[in-house]
């Protein structure tokens, strides 16, 4: 017998926006943070407005271009049945309307931007992955790496707004190489919960790819993350504060890491905390680069 419908408190549409999840916007902008306080001690506050707005369009586009791809898979895959398009609650057509809404934000905030010329390249370059990523799971084994080079570009388009150019060195790249193993880290422990679905449809990803090694990538990927941001921070002049921080930071990572372990080999894994949890330790990180600012 089936299960009554849960109760819905958010429209369809904002469901569709994914804003009933926080957590998934939040974890988009952590890098650009971290992009802003590494690139100078004090952003500029409009910037910072600006960034907020494109981030949470390109977010609404990427959730919507992921559920237009996924509409029919999603319905089969019990984490995802109760989306919108999965369960019939919107059609395509308005879901292609608000990804073009959305769409449209991004570029006027693009364009209303410093430096909007070189913001416009590396958002023009961006958009096909955005829109494709959500299909590689039909055809590449580690889509969440995808996913990671879109994420990139939430630290490049703020560097390049603020100082007008990708040069910085180490505090730039490192953010940048950060965010690439922090995204495809967190993403594929997500990807973990979907593991049966996956096989029993033939859908790909870097958690089913990776096999037994998924734990341990996984790991190397964390140390990553912390060791590159703490070069980045370092290499920007960054004091004593942030150091201390980065300390509780990776603490925060290593026991994350153990529970991983230990749940994965229990059978017990819970990725949507996991997936939080990355969230406030990425905050932390956000915070130790401003406490080091000043």
């Amino acid at each position: 017998m089936a299960s009554p419908p849960k109760n819905r408190t958010w429209p369809a549409w904002l469901e569709l926006l994914r804003w009933q999840k926080p957590s998934g916007r939040l974890i988009l902008l952590l890098p650009a943070g971290w992009s802003f306080w590494l690139e100078q001690p004090q952003p500029n506050a409009l910037l910072l407005l600006l960034v907020l707005f494109g981030g949470l369009a390109v977010s609404g586009a990427g959730c919507i271009a992921n559920d237009l791809w996924d509409r029919k898979i999603d319905a089969q895959v019990a984490r995802t049945r109760s989306r919108p398009l999965a369960r019939g609650a919107l059609d395509t057509n308005f879901a292609l309307s608000l990804l073009l809404i959305c769409l449209a934000i991004a570029l006027a905030v693009v364009l209303a931007l410093p430096n909007r010329w070189l913001c416009l390249c590396l958002a023009v370059i961006s958009l096909p992955l955005v829109l494709i990523y959500p299909s590689a799971k039909r055809w590449f084994g580690f889509p969440q790496l995808l996913l990671a080079f879109c994420w990139g570009f939430a630290v490049l388009i703020p560097w390049a707004a603020a100082r007008g150019s990708l040069s910085g060195g180490w505090p730039l790249w490192g953010c940048w190489g950060a965010t690439i193993f922090w995204t495809f880290g967190f993403d594929t422990v997500y990807a973990l919960a979907d593991r049966p679905d996956d096989q029993r449809l033939g859908v790909r990803s870097s958690a089913l790819s990776l096999g037994p090694n998924v734990v341990p990538v996984v790991g190397f990927c964390y140390a990553a993350t912390w060791l590159l941001l703490l070069g980045a921070g370092l290499a920007a002049g960054l004091g004593a504060g942030f150091i201390a921080i980065a300390l509780v930071a990776a603490v925060g990572f290593a026991r994350e890491w153990l529970l991983l372990r230990r749940d994965e080999a229990m059978g017990s894994l819970q990725s949507g905390k996991h997936f939080q949890r990355q969230v406030l330790l990425g905050a932390l990180l956000l915070f130790a680069l401003i406490i080091g600012r000043y």
